[in-house]
C-alpha cells in the first residue's frame, strides 16, 4: 500500500493521527523523571548481621563466611561482596541488571532464615534489606538553630525532619550526620563495686528486670473484661537513683550509692562541621525511577515550610548533585534547539524557499514529541544520555522530509502540479527513505541486549535515537507529501548543470573508469585510519568538572574521634586561603554514600572526609583536576594520614582486587603491587583497603582457675563487655517518653576506662561469690585487623588509584605490565573491579555490538531491495567514516571513550544513509529507465548529490552546538558529536566516489556469476 499517496488523498486521518502521538508525548514529557545519568545500579540486597563488641576476625568466623555459603547460590547473584568491621559484619548480594529485586529479596531473606540458628545467639536479629535508592546521597544538609542543643536538634532531625522528608515522593533514605544520641547513664563507681562486692553486670541486669512493663493477661472484674498490666517502669531519670539494688549478702542500696546516674548522651562516634562549626547534618537519596529534580524541589519546599514553622531554623545545602541534573538539563534543551535552528537554515539554504523549508522543520517537533511517550513507555528518564540522543538525532530527523522535500521540488521542476509532483516523487523516493530510517534503527537493535553497565547507557541512547528515526520516517512517508501536495507552488523548469555539479560528475566519471584505483585508495585511507587508533587515548567516561571535590583523610587505627576531628581541622586550614575554596564540609566517622559499596566504605572514628565547594566552573580560571593537585600538595604536611579524594563519577578513579584465602600472601602481593602502582607516573593518591592493624585488649581465661572458682568464660566477656560498652542493646533497660524509648546503659565512665588495670579489678560472678578478673584471666596488650573486606567469598585488598586525569585505557595498559601483576603467589588472583571492569566489558560489548549492528543493517537491506551484493555496496561506506571520526578525535584531544563508540556506532547507520540514496536511483534508472550501468550511476549521482549533500550539512549543523558545548560542561557530550561530524565529513566526500566504484565492481561481478550459471546450464 502506498501511505503517502493515500495521505495526500486523505489528509486527515494522518493529521489526527500525529495530533494524538503529540498529545500522548506531551503528557510524557511532563511525567518523565529528570536526572543526570540513568538509573545504572545493579539491582542489590545487604545483609547486615551486629555484635558490639565483636573483633572483625571473630566476626568473620562466625558471621559473615555462614551468610556469604547462604547466599552464594541465589538465582541471578553476579557477586558478593562483604566488609568486616569491629561488631558489624555487612555483606552485599548483587545480581545481575535483568534480576528482580523483590524475589530476589524474599529468597535472599528465606536463606538468612534457615542460618539463623547457626548464628551466635547474641547478635542483633540480621537485618536483610533491599538497596531501594540510587546514586548515593543526591542533597545533603545541615541545621542551624540557635539556642537549641545538640540532643534536641539531633532529635528534632530524627523525628520531625525525616517525616517531613519521607512524605515527598521519591525520598528514599534520610540519614542524620553528626549528633548526638540520647541515653541515661549510670556510671559506675569502681571502688563502691568493689565494697560492696556487686558487679556490673548484676547492676545492669537487675534494672532490666524492673524497668519494665509486661502484659498480665485479662480478667473479669465487676461484670467486665479488663486487660491487666504490669508497669514497673519510670518517666525521669532522676527517679533512677532511688532503685534498690540487691547486693550478695541479702542487703540492698540505691542506685546512686553505686553509681552517677544522668540524663545524657552516647559518646559521640561521629561529628559534622560546617567551616569548623559543629553542626547537626542530615543527608537525603532518592529511590530508583524518581527525579532528581523533583525530589530536591520537593525536600526544598519541605523544609522551607519547617523554617516558616520554626523562626531561626536555618537549613544549609552542604552537599548537592542536584545541580549538575538541572544545568544538564538545561543546557540538553538548549543544544535541542540550538541544533534543531541550525539544521533548519542549512534548508532554507539548500532550498531557498520558506514553505519547503517550514515542511521540513516539521519533522523536528512531530518526531521529538511522540519520542517521550515511548521513554515513558519503556521506564527511562530525561538524563544525559537520552537528551544527548535527540540532540545528536536533531540533524538526522529533518533527512527523511529533506529528501522527500528535495525530490517533490525536482519534480515541480520538471513542470508538474505540487500533488502530482508530491505523488510522483513519494513513489520514486519511497524504498530509499525506508531503507535509510530502518537502517539506522537496525543498529541499535543489538545494543539493547548488551550485558552491564555499559549496555545500560548504550540501551537508552539507541532505543530514544531509534524511535526518533523511526517516528520521522512516519512523518516523512505521512505528512510531508501532503503537505507538499497542498502548500508548495509549482517551480519554473530549470535546465542544466550547475558548474560544481559539472566539476563533481566529471571526479564520478573518473572514479567509474579507474573502479580498481578507486576501491584501493579508499582501503589505503581506511588502513591509515585505523593507524591512528593507538595515538587516541582510551578511557570509560570523560572526567567532568563538578565543581566539587570529597577529600578523605585516614588516621591508624585506634585514633579518636578528637584527634580526627584536630586533624581534619588542621587540613581545612591548610586549604582556607585558596580563593576558590567557597566552603567546607566536614563529616567523621561516618561515610560519604557514594552509591557504590565499593567506593562508599565505612565510616569509623579515625576516617574524615572534607567537602570541598570550588563553585561552577565557569566562575574560576583553575580546573577542579588543578585544584584537587593544589590539595594534595597541602597536604603532604600531614603526618601519618592517609589523603585520597573520593568520587562517584565515573572515570576518575581505577580500582584492582587482589583476592586469596592466605591473608600474609595476599597482604605481601597487595604491598608490592601498590608499590608498583606508585612508579606509573601521573597518578594521583594510591590507597589500598589492606588493613591497618588496630590494637587490642585481650583477656585470656586461665581454664583451671576458672574452674576451680566456678568463672565460665562466658561469664568473663560479660563482664568486661558490660563495663566498658555496656549491654547488648536489645537487653538494656529503657526510660519511656511520650514519643521515644531512652536506653539506659550501664558501665563505667570514660575518664574512669584510661586506666588499663580497672579492668584486672572487675568483678566476675564465681561460685562463692565475685573475684577480680585478673585472679582467672591474664591481660595483655595485642593488635588484630581493624577491617577485613571479602569478595566473592575470599579475602581481598581493594587497590584504588586517582586517574587524575589520565585515561583508564592508557593506566591499565601500564599495569599488566607491572612486575607484581604478571607474577603474582600461588592462590592470589587479580581482578579488575569498578570503572575497570566496566571499561572492558565496554569495548567488548561495543565490537559486538558493532558487528551485529553491521549484520542487522545487511538483513534490513537486503530484505528491502533483494538483491545479496547491493547491501554490500553500501556498507563500504561504513569504513570510509574511520578516518574522520579517528581523526577528528586525535585533533581535539578527546579519547576514545563511551560517547565516543556511542557516536560510532551511530555512524554506521547514518554512513549507510547516504549510499542508499546513490543505490536506490541507480537501481531505478538502470531498470525501469533502460539506462546502461555508467549512466545510471552518473544520473544517480547527479539527482542524489545534492540531498546527501544537504543531508549531512544539517546532520552536522544539528550537532554543531553538542560539539562546541557552549551552554554547559561539554566534556561528556562533545566525544560524541566531534566523531560523528568527522565521521560524517570524510564518509560523504568518499561514498559520492567510492560508493558508485564499489556499484560497478559488484555488478559486473553479479553480471560475470550470472554468465558462468548461463553457460555452465548449457
Amino acid at each position: 500500500m502506498n501511505f503517502s499517496a493515500w495521505a495526500i488523498h486523505r489528509p486527515l486521518p494522518a493529521i489526527m493521527l500525529f495530533v494524538a502521538l503529540c498529545a500522548a508525548g506531551l503528557y510524557a514529557f511532563n511525567q518523565l523523571a529528570v536526572s543526570r545519568f540513568p538509573d545504572i545500579a545493579f539491582p542489590m540486597v545487604s545483609v547486615t548481621v551486629t555484635l558490639p563488641g565483636a573483633a572483625p576476625s571473630q566476626l568473620e568466623t562466625e558471621v559473615t563466611r555462614k551468610v556469604e555459603n547462604a547466599v552464594a547460590t541465589l538465582n541471578g547473584v553476579k557477586r558478593v561482596i562483604s566488609n568486616v568491621t569491629e561488631g558489624l559484619s555487612t555483606t552485599f548480594i548483587e545480581f545481575h541488571l535483568e534480576t528482580p529485586l523483590e524475589p530476589a529479596l524474599d529468597e535472599a531473606r528465606d536463606a538468612i532464615t534457615r542460618i539463623r540458628i547457626d548464628l551466635p545467639p547474641d547478635i542483633e536479629e540480621p537485618v536483610v534489606a533491599k538497596i531501594a535508592v540510587v546514586g548515593g546521597t543526591l542533597i545533603a544538609y545541615a541545621v542551624d538553630a540557635p539556642g537549641w542543643g545538640a540532643d534536641e536538634l539531633s532529635w528534632f532531625v530524627d523525628d520531625t525532619v525525616s517525616k517531613a522528608l519521607f512524605g515527598v515522593r521519591g525520598v528514599g533514605q534520610v540519614v542524620r550526620v553528626g549528633g548526638v544520641e540520647r541515653e541515661v547513664r549510670v556510671d559506675l563507681d569502681p571502688q563502691a563495686l568493689l565494697g560492696l562486692g556487686v558487679t556490673a553486670g548484676a547492676v545492669s541486669q537487675q534494672l532490666a528486670r524492673i524497668q519494665v512493663e509486661r502484659p498480665g493477661g485479662q480478667a473479669e472484674l465487676g461484670g467486665e473484661r479488663q486487660v491487666v498490666r504490669t508497669v514497673g517502669t519510670l518517666d525521669d531519670a532522676a527517679d533512677l537513683r532511688n532503685f534498690p539494688i540487691a547486693l550478695p549478702d541479702g542487703r540492698s542500696v540505691r542506685l546512686s550509692a553505686l553509681a552517677d546516674v544522668h540524663d545524657g548522651a552516647a559518646d559521640p562516634t561521629e561529628l559534622a562541621l560546617l567551616d569548623g562549626k559543629p553542626v547537626v547534618g542530615f543527608s537525603i537519596s532518592r529511590t530508583r525511577g524518581s527525579s532528581e529534580v523533583e525530589v530536591a524541589h520537593g525536600v526544598r519546599e519541605a523544609l522551607a515550610q519547617i523554617e516558616a514553622d520554626h523562626p531561626g531554623m536555618k537549613f544549609s545545602v552542604t552537599f548537592s548533585t542536584v545541580e549538575e541534573a538541572e544545568r544538564s538539563y538545561s543546557s540538553s534543551m538548549t543544544m535541542l534547539w540550538e541544533g534543531g535552528a541550525l539544521a533548519v537554515l542549512v534548508v532554507f539554504i539548500f532550498l531557498r524557499d520558506w514553505r519547503a523549508t517550514w515542511i521540513s522543520a516539521l519533522a523536528l517537533p512531530l518526531s521529538i514529541i511522540p519520542t517521550f511517550a515511548v521513554m515513558y513507555w519503556f521506564g527511562f528518564s530525561l538524563n544525559l544520555i537520552t537528551l544527548l540522543a535527540l540532540a545528536v538525532v536533531v540533524g538526522i530527523l529533518v533527512d527523511d522530509a529533506i529528501v522527500e522535500v528535495e525530490n517533490i521540488v525536482r519534480h515541480l521542476g520538471m513542470g508538474k502540479s505540487p500533488k502530482q509532483a508530491a505523488l510522483d516523487a513519494a513513489q520514486e523516493i519511497g524504498l530509499a527513505v525506508i531503507a535509510t530510517s530502518a537502517t539506522l534503527a537496525a543498529v541499535f537493535v543489538p545494543v539493547a541486549f548488551m550485558p552491564g553497565i555499559a549496555g545500560k547507557f548504550f540501551r537508552e541512547f539507541g532505543w530514544t535515537a531509534a524511535t526518533a528515526v523511526l517516528f520521522s520516517l512516519l512523518v516523512a512517508r505521512l505528512l510531508t507529501p501532503m503537505m507538499a501536495a497542498y502548500q508548495l507552488k509549482a517551480h519554473p523548469e530549470k535546465d542544466g548543470d550547475s558548474r560544481f555539479m559539472q566539476w563533481y560528475l566529471g571526479w564520478v566519471d573518473a572514479a567509474l573508469r579507474h573502479k580498481g584505483r578507486t576501491l584501493w585508495i579508499a582501503f589505503a585511507l581506511f588502513l591509515g585510519s585505523l593507524a591512528l587508533v593507538p595515538l587516541i587515548p582510551t578511557t570509560f567516561i570523560p572526567v567532568s568538572d563538578l565543581g566539587r571535590s570529597n577529600l578523605a583523610l585516614e588516621l591508624q587505627p585506634g585514633t579518636t574521634i578528637e584527634d580526627t576531628t584536630a586533624v581534619a581541622e588542621q587540613a581545612r586550614a591548610l586549604l582556607a586561603d585558596l580563593p576558590e575554596l567557597q566552603q567546607v564540609y566536614t563529616t567523621i566517622g561516618s561515610a560519604l554514600d557514594l552509591g557504590d559499596p565499593g567506593k562508599t566504605g565505612v565510616g569509623e572514628t579515625r576516617k574524615a572526609t572534607l567537602i570541598l565547594d570550588w563553585g561552577l566552573a565557569d566562575s574560576r580560571e583553575r580546573s577542579q583536576k588543578d585544584l584537587e593537585r593544589a590539595t594534595r600538595e597541602r597536604m603532604a604536611g600531614l603526618a601519618g594520614v592517609r589523603v585520597s579524594f573520593m568520587s562517584s563519577e565515573p572515570g576518575e578513579q581505577m580500582q584492582l582486587i587482589l583476592s586469596g584465602d592466605d591473608p600474609q600472601r595476599l597482604n605481601d602481593a597487595a604491598q608490592a603491587v601498590e608499590r608498583d602502582l606508585r612508579s606509573i607516573d601521573g597518578l594521583g593518591s594510591i590507597t589500598s583497603s589492606a588493613s591497618l592493624l588496630r590494637p587490642e585488649v585481650v583477656i585470656t581465661p586461665d581454664p583451671a582457675r576458672a574452674a576451680e572458682l566456678g568463672v565460665a568464660t562466658d561469664t568473663i566477656a560479660e563482664a568486661a563487655r558490660i563495663a566498658t560498652a555496656g549491654d547488648f542493646v536489645q537487653r538494656l533497660a529503657k526510660l519511656n517518653l511520650p514519643e521515644r524509648q531512652i536506653p539506659i546503659r550501664v558501665g563505667f565512665a570514660k575518664s574512669e576506662l584510661r586506666e588499663p588495670a580497672l579492668i584486672g579489678q572487675l568483678r566476675v560472678p564465681g561460685r562463692d561469690g565475685p573475684v577480680p578478673l585478673s585472679s582467672v584471666a591474664t591481660i595483655e596488650l595485642a593488635s588484630g585487623p581493624a577491617q577485613i573486606a571479602r569478595y566473592q567469598r575470599q579475602r581481598n585488598v581493594t587497590l584504588t588509584a586517582e586517574l587524575n586525569g589520565r585515561p583508564l585505557g592508557d593506566v591499565m595498559a601500564q599495569v599488566e605490565t607491572l612486575p607484581s601483576v604478571q607474577q603474582l603467589p600461588a592462590g592470589v588472583s587479580f581482578l579488575n573491579a569498578g570503572d575497570a571492569e566496566v571499561f572492558v566489558e565496554l569495548f567488548v560489548g561495543f565490537l559486538l555490538a558493532m558487528g551485529a549492528g553491521i549484520a542487522c543493517i545487511y538483513a534490513v537491506l537486503l530484505l528491502l531491495f533483494n538483491n545479496a551484493l547491493q547491501p554490500i555496496t553500501i556498507l563500504t561506506a561504513v569504513p570510509l567514516c574511520a578516518g574522520g571520526a579517528f581523526g577528528a578525535l586525535l585533533l581535539t584531544q578527546n579519547a576514545l571513550s563511551l560517547p565516543a563508540l556511542i557516536g560510532l556506532l551511530m555512524l554506521i547507520g547514518i554512513a549507510s544513509k547516504n549510499s542508499i540514496l546513490l543505490v536506490d536511483y541507480a537501481v531505478i534508472a538502470e531498470q525501469e529507465q533502460g539506462m546502461s550501468q555508467h549512466d545510471a550511476l552518473v544520473d544517480a549521482c547527479r539527482k542524489r548529490a545534492r540531498p546527501v549533500v544537504m543531508t549531512t550539512l544539517a546532520m552536522s549543523a544539528g550537532m554543531l552546538p553538542v560539539a562546541l558545548g557552549l551552554s554547559a560542561d561539554s566534556s561528556f557530550r562533545a566525544p560524541m558529536a566531534v566523531a560523528v561530524i568527522g565521521g560524517l565529513a570524510t564518509s560523504t566526500v568518499l561514498s559520492l566516489l567510492v560508493v558508485p566504484a564499489a556499484y560497478a565492481v559488484l555488478d559486473d561481478l553479479r553480471a560475470w556469476a550470472a554468465r558462468r550459471r548461463g553457460h555452465a546450464s548449457r
